[in-house]
């Protein structure tokens, strides 16, 4: 799963099939073809287990945030560096895969069950700086999502950057 996953981070969902993931992993092309008896399911396995990584990484940026009272812009600051990875390369890799899901309806599946487990490191990431009832987790990763996406697509420089600028005003005080 491991060098499913990397695959389809590197090169996208179209690169995986089973005899690239056997390549990349060192073993015959059976053992892949045994375990994902299609070619949606081993692109499913691959979304899913890179999908983990994200939340992983999500719930590690979180959880290292003492519990406290944080102005609106460090709060966007935390939530904006827990939810995208860093570096304009990492955060482009990740976008061309959330994308390239709405042609894949086995990885659109499976991301979109992961979603709910993204949003709650978020709800976590609310509480842990004192913003908890300002905006949802739903809220926040949309506008994310669209700062990313506009960093990207417009050179408006890092995407971390962009993503703090739009959820400053959001996480203010009401």
């Amino acid at each position: 799963m491991a060098a499913a996953a990397d695959l389809l981070q590197d090169a996208g969902v179209d690169a995986v099939s089973h005899r690239a993931v056997a390549r990349r992993a060192g073993v015959p092309l059976g053992s892949t073809t045994y375990y994902f008896a299609s070619l949606d399911d081993l692109r499913a396995a691959a979304a899913g287990a890179l999908a983990q990584r994200w939340v992983r990484r999500a719930a590690r940026s979180a959880a290292s945030v003492p519990k406290g009272s944080y102005s609106e812009r460090e709060a966007a600051r935390r939530l904006a560096r827990a939810v995208l990875p860093g570096g304009r390369a990492a955060v482009l890799a990740q976008y061309e895969q959330l994308l390239a899901a709405a042609r894949h309806p086995a990885v659109a599946a499976v991301l979109r069950g992961m979603r709910p487990a993204f949003l709650e490191v978020i709800d976590d990431l609310l509480a842990r700086t004192g913003r908890s009832g300002l905006v949802s987790a739903d809220v926040v990763l949309a506008v994310v999502d669209g700062a990313a996406v506009s960093a990207l697509s417009e050179g408006r420089g890092d995407a971390r950057d962009v993503a703090t600028d739009l959820l400053a005003p959001l996480l203010g005080d009401r």
